[in-house]
């Protein structure tokens, strides 16, 4: 273990390292970060001594993992709206390799909404032991009815000016807003949010091919968790119609987010997005719930007064009459780890669709998601077979094996 002077050290090296930068894999490389910044990044050893040097023992050095999907995780969910539990779960997804994350919101009341948003701030100035917040995602309630999934229908409703140009005006670090594009007052609500910095994403919708080329012109640039809760091809009377997947498809700007625990998309999905839409458009998203890193059981979504019971088994969340899915419990090494050994997709590739692919769709590419000189020394020591000996955010060790 180190010591609390190693862990206070303003310089950390990490020799004999695999490690994973933007141009390839140096195979015995070093990284040296200084004040929680990357330094330098050496193919080969490095002269350069200070109190906190870590032996890689030949592991894999990578980005730390960025979930820009994720509702909760270890028994607690952001819309507890508690400190605790924000705290909570970026200690739990800590352990997995994420060293930065996006809490999000389920369709809920406003008052609700606004109770986890103002925890969220709180929280940030608290959170100094799990994965860093870089902004909120709010995900519903303006959603499809048809479409809707686990997102509570009592809640569900059609873009609200007043109140969504509220919680803009007042909570800043909201990053990300979800929502149905073919609903009414969806164009204008995708063009205020660009307008504010805020990225528009498609999710549970009933559009039309039509609907999706419209949206992406009106700044819906992403789709979130692709192919759940979304149109695909659709008969009405004797004619075929195009969906929001073949849009999504169609429109080679358009980048995506997957579930990639090889249940809510198989592996010939998983195979499929990457053909299609090229591993540069392609974040990979946990979209976990509270019961992610806790056995099987009864387990619930969204906030404790809802109560939206839901099961986990066959390592996923499902409604009580197994109709649909209801969020994941994967954790990020887990999606790594799929990709690499289901989709069958280079390791340079799956690291960069869980580190730098997400930070450029959330706008943090300038500090986070590579190992380049200059950025956030945030880091995931990692086995060969995936398993995280150590995350590190900043220069400092937050999760240790």
């Amino acid at each position: 273990m180190e010591t609390e002077e190693q862990l206070m050290s303003p310089f950390l090296k990490i020799s004999n390292a695999q490690i994973v930068t933007p141009n390839g894999i140096y195979p015995n490389g070093t990284l040296i970060a200084e004040n929680g910044k990357i330094k330098a990044i050496e193919n080969g050893p490095a002269d350069f001594a200070c109190d906190n040097e870590i032996d890689a023992g030949g592991n894999i050095l990578c980005p730390g993992f960025i979930d820009i999907h994720v509702h909760g995780g270890g028994g607690f969910d952001f819309m507890d709206n508690s400190v605790d539990a924000y705290l909570k779960i970026a200690q739990m997804h800590a352990r997995f390799g994420t060293t930065a994350m996006a809490p999000t919101s389920l369709s809920s009341s406003f008052s609700d909404l606004e109770k986890t948003l103002q925890c969220y701030e709180s929280a940030s100035k608290l959170n100094r032991k799990g994965a860093e917040f870089i902004g909120f995602h709010i995900e519903g309630p303006y959603v499809s009815m048809e479409q809707k999934g686990a997102q509570n229908p009592l809640y569900i409703k059609d873009p609200d000016p007043a109140e969504y140009r509220d919680i803009i005006e007042r909570f800043p670090f909201v990053k990300r807003w979800s929502a149905a594009p073919e609903l009414s007052g969806a164009m204008d609500f995708g063009k205020y949010l660009k307008s504010k910095n805020v990225l528009p994403a498609i999710a549970h919708t009933d559009a039309t091919f039509e609907d999706v080329i419209e949206a992406f012109d009106n700044g819906f640039t992403h789709v979130t968790h692709f192919y759940s809760c979304m149109s695909t091809v659709f008969r009405k009377d004797a004619y075929r119609y195009a969906g929001s997947v073949e849009a999504t498809y169609f429109l080679d700007n358009m980048t995506v987010e997957i579930i990639a625990d090889g249940i809510h998309l198989p592996p010939a999905l998983l195979k499929l997005v990457c053909k299609l839409k090229g591993y540069d458009n392609i974040a990979l998203i946990t979209d976990a719930m509270r019961a992610a890193g806790l056995p099987p059981g009864e387990s619930y979504l969204g906030t404790l007064d809802d109560n939206f019971k839901v099961i986990v088994e066959d390592d996923v969340a499902k409604l009580p009459d197994r109709s649909a899915f209801a969020g994941s419990v994967v954790t990020c090494d887990k999606l790594v780890k799929n990709m690499v050994k289901l989709a069958e997709v280079p390791l340079v590739e799956a690291i960069k669709m869980m580190t730098i692919n997400p930070a450029k769709i959330m706008g943090a590419d300038e500090q986070k998601g590579s190992l380049t000189v200059g950025k956030d020394a945030d880091l995931v020591l990692m086995t060969d077979d995936f398993n995280v000996l150590q995350t590190i955010v900043k220069g400092q060790t937050i999760y240790k094996a």
